[in-house]
């Protein structure tokens, strides 16, 4: 007896046919994901200062996030900040994703805090025709001004400065000696010298080729030993936001210094002539960003209250009359705070511009120097409004003064006196005082009426 063979319905085939398709391919695409691995790139261009620090913060943040193989700091600064490169390094050796400083591109520099940075870093890099060195700390006593090299606390700070840059070194496998020497005499290497003294682990003149060099390398991490795959990797870059790129450029110095000026100047044209308003909401957001930028930067704060003392000099002058003495002193207080906040530092990358000082400090000077003139002009012209407006004025007499009658002075018909004798209608009179609404009148032939009004 035969019995017929069971059968699948098609339709239920093509179910398992689809499921067993779908399963093999969510198996096989994080292979294919693996096999095209991306790289990180972000660009240190500039001063090291807390907007950096905060950019590479996220950038590391973001990295680990996707999943990235690496990333690679491109940097070329002349220093900046300690505590913003403190911040860095933590990040760095904090990071699970391996990071590469790359010092590019030629012609770019490490200096100062840059160097702290790439000797952090998993894996040291320069494009050739670069340098890197002089990473000695400057530090400001409590005025403000830089320390002398012999002080005992400058010592220590150095002293500490170099133990951190020695561990930086061991824990990377680079040359310690070298990096104390960068701390201690502002030692500066060109990117040959420093592959030749374990300083950086290579030099590749394009990232591309980079990525290529450092392939397969094995770096210790904060999540553990990590092996490089960057062959032929994506490239992201991530740059700065609108907001970060705005702070970073109020972050310069000299345009703090601007900003705090034109902040300053506002203010005062507000409180000369109050109800402008304008000048008053500008002013005081330029000073609140100016204090942003020099509250992180090393800077001599009382550098910042003597500039200040100078604008309240000028608002003073508008009102007192000094003959332009509080106006000289404006002046002093404005250009010996802008000499202390130039000197400051002697970080190049902190410091403000000879140049800008130079020129603001002119201007500032010029516009209070013509303010105060106009204010004294004006103290000394004879008032043309009022009573007093009128000593002085020709009037024509209407109705007979005899002695007391009607003179049309200023386009209004006033009751007049004159002590000269009865006037005719006709007459030329000079007015040479004023009694509430009458007014005493001389002729104006009269010697004695023009010494009269020249008197008054």
């Amino acid at each position: 007896m035969t019995y017929p063979q069971p059968r699948i319905p098609t339709h239920r085939l093509t179910i398992l046919i689809t499921a067993v398709l779908l399963a093999l391919a969510s198996m096989i695409a994080p292979g294919v994901q693996a096999a095209t691995p991306s790289v990180m790139l972000l660009d240190i261009d500039g001063a090291i200062t807390p907007v950096v620090a905060n950019y590479v913060e996220r950038g590391l943040r973001d990295a680990e996030r996707v999943g990235a193989s690496a990333v690679v700091l491109r940097m070329n600064t002349p220093g900046g900040l300690s505590s913003a490169m403190n911040d860095i390094t933590t990040d760095i050796f904090a990071s699970p994703v391996p990071v590469i400083v790359y010092v590019a591109p030629s012609g770019a520099r490490a200096g100062s805090a840059g160097v702290y940075i790439t000797y952090a870093a998993h894996v040291a890099a320069m494009a050739p025709s670069t340098n890197i060195g002089s990473a000695t700390p400057v530090f400001l006593d409590d005025s403000g001004q830089p320390q002398d090299a012999d002080d005992a606390m400058t010592q220590k700070v150095v002293n500490d400065a170099v133990a951190q840059i020695r561990g930086f070194a061991e824990a990377r496998g680079r040359n310690a000696d070298w990096a104390e020497q960068a701390v201690r005499e502002a030692a500066n290497i060109t990117a040959q010298q420093a592959l030749e003294l374990n300083v950086i682990d290579l030099i590749a003149p394009d990232l591309p080729t980079l990525l290529d060099q450092v392939d397969g390398r094995t770096v210790e991490t904060a999540a553990g030993p990590v092996t490089l795959q960057t062959r032929g990797a994506e490239i992201r870059t991530e740059g700065m936001g609108l907001g970060e790129q705005f702070f970073q450029l109020i972050s310069d110095p000299s345009i703090a210094y601007i900003l705090l000026s034109l902040g300053m100047l506002g203010i005062f044209l507000e409180l000369a002539n109050p109800g402008s308003i304008l000048p008053g909401v500008l002013g005081g957001i330029f000073v609140l960003l100016a204090l942003f930028s020099l509250g992180s930067l090393d800077v001599n704060w009382a550098g910042v209250l003597l500039m200040g003392f100078g604008f309240l000099l000028f608002v003073a002058d508008v009102y007192v009359t000094s003959h332009g003495v509080l106006t000289i002193g404006g002046i002093a207080a404005f250009a010996l705070g802008s000499i202390m906040l130039m000197n400051s530092t002697t970080v190049p990358a902190m410091q403000i511009s000879k140049l800008v000082v130079a020129v603001v400090t002119i201007l500032v000077a010029g516009f209070f120097m013509f303010i105060v003139g106009a204010v004294a002009k004006a103290r000394l012209r004879r008032a043309s409004t009022g009573r007093e407006g009128l000593i002085g004025a020709i009037g024509t007499v209407r109705q007979p003064l005899a002695p007391e009658g009607y003179v049309f002075v200023e386009g209004e018909l006033w009751r007049a006196t004159s002590p000269a004798g009865p006037l005719e209608p006709g007459t030329s009179v000079r007015v040479i005082a004023v009694n509430g609404l009458t007014l005493t009148v001389m002729p104006a032939e009269s010697e004695q009426a023009l010494a009269a009004g020249q008197g008054a």
